[in-house]
């Protein structure tokens, strides 16, 4: 799927698709609390109450750049506590690649935060080593965020996520280390949205006169906008990712502003009530 915000493009490039089996996740939506909210039906969930996310990564053509926002979860990889993100062997690369975007085309890998769903295919396994997968990229990680996991990556699946899809990129020295209200490019610049993690950003696009917004994981599901309370198992402060809810989705909310999410698809964030839904728009 793809979008524009002015000049700047932007293209999905899905890894995984689930329906379904993530109330692990977001415990809080039960099949009948979804069915409340008739507005997610049938973009972002089924008729039943079962929630649609996917793993994606999101290519951002800009007049001068070529950037990767986010890298899913890698093939090769061990370690991890989801049985079926071991071992994967995917063609994700060559379907990039079939999609007008071959690894050495990109010039840019920009991570909006470290967790294992968000920069497995930084690295690929070559002669038994892992590699750098976008060879002539800079990658790009929030300096608090790679600090932190530097200092607290010792549960063995974090130290795994760590070890071979972040430490070989800043051993080669790939890596470039921002504030997390960095400015890109003219049309790239990041905003500081913490609480799924320590240094988590999301992104901020700007061209002729439109935007467009990728929030990464503040809400890895539509249906937190009429919920903000209901905050993943995978958020390292639940009261933090709340308040940044309610903060980044009043900020754009009801605003021509293009919004796509790092587990779901594009569309516009309106308010109702005292929360926010979701209106999906197409490619």
């Amino acid at each position: 799927m793809q979008w524009k915000v002015g000049k700047v493009k932007i293209t999905k490039v899905v890894e995984l698709e689930t329906v379904g089996s993530t109330r692990f996740i977001l415990p809080l939506a039960s099949n009948d609390e979804i069915r409340k909210l008739p507005w997610l039906i049938p973009h972002f969930a089924t008729e039943e109450g079962r929630l649609k996310m996917s793993i994606h990564s999101l290519v951002v053509e800009t007049p001068s750049r070529r950037i990767v926002v986010d890298t899913g979860l890698g093939n090769d990889k061990q370690g991890r506590n989801v049985p079926t993100w071991n071992n994967r062997n995917t063609p994700f690369l060559d379907m990039m690649a079939a999609a007008g975007f071959p690894p050495d085309s990109i010039d840019t890998v920009l991570c909006t935060h470290l967790h294992v769903d968000h920069v497995g295919w930084n690295t690929k396994l070559v002669g038994g080593k892992w590699a750098p997968a976008f060879p002539k990229a800079r990658y790009v990680f929030g300096r608090a965020e790679y600090e932190h996991w530097l200092k607290h990556s010792t549960e063995p699946d974090k130290q795994a996520v760590f070890d071979d899809s972040v430490k070989p990129i800043v051993d080669a020295d790939r890596a470039d280390l921002i504030p997390s209200d960095h400015r890109l490019s003219d049309e790239i610049s990041m905003i500081p949205t913490p609480g799924h993690s320590p240094g988590h950003m999301s992104v901020l696009i700007q061209s002729d006169g439109e935007q467009g917004l990728l929030t990464g994981d503040v809400a890895h599901h539509p249906c937190q906008m009429a919920h903000l309370d209901w905050s993943s198992t995978a958020d390292s402060d639940l009261t933090q990712s709340a308040v940044t809810r309610r903060e980044l989705f009043g900020r754009f909310a009801d605003t021509p502003t293009l919004v796509i999410g790092g587990h779901f698809s594009a569309g516009h964030i309106r308010r109702e009530g005292n929360a926010f839904r979701f209106v999906a728009q197409q490619s």
